[in-house]
């Protein structure tokens, strides 16, 4: 499974972005898929995740500003950030998780500046 991120950029506090990641392979549907961040200086955190039932769950820092969906037949995940914040700052990474065999994927950051 290749995984490809896309939609990061320099936004101000308050404003929203939403990333994309598009999957290649035809087992999308069977992985648990999530977003990621790293700031800098800081561990690899899990953002949101959302099951093959579209079950999902947040970090306590996003909830009720980010809002995680996949899209099964185009292959894609999103991300919908609003209310950013400075703290959002960071790369943020997509990841699949085969439920079959457990192995995970990860796609190439994208960077999310926010700041005025």
């Amino acid at each position: 499974v290749q995984l490809q991120a896309s939609g990061g950029g320099l936004v101000q506090p308050g404003g929203s972005l939403r990333l994309s990641c598009v999957a290649s392979g035809s087992m999308f549907s069977g992985t648990i898929m999530g977003w990621y961040r790293q700031a800098p200086g800081k561990e690899r955190e899990l953002v949101a995740q959302i099951n093959t039932g579209g079950d999902s769950n947040y970090a306590d820092s996003v909830k009720g500003r980010f809002t995680i969906s996949r899209d099964n037949a185009l292959l894609t995940l999103y991300l919908q950030m609003n209310s950013l914040k400075p703290e959002d700052t960071a790369v943020y990474y997509c990841n699949a998780r085969s439920i079959y065999s457990g192995i995970n994927y990860w796609g190439r950051g994208t960077l999310v500046t926010v700041s005025s």
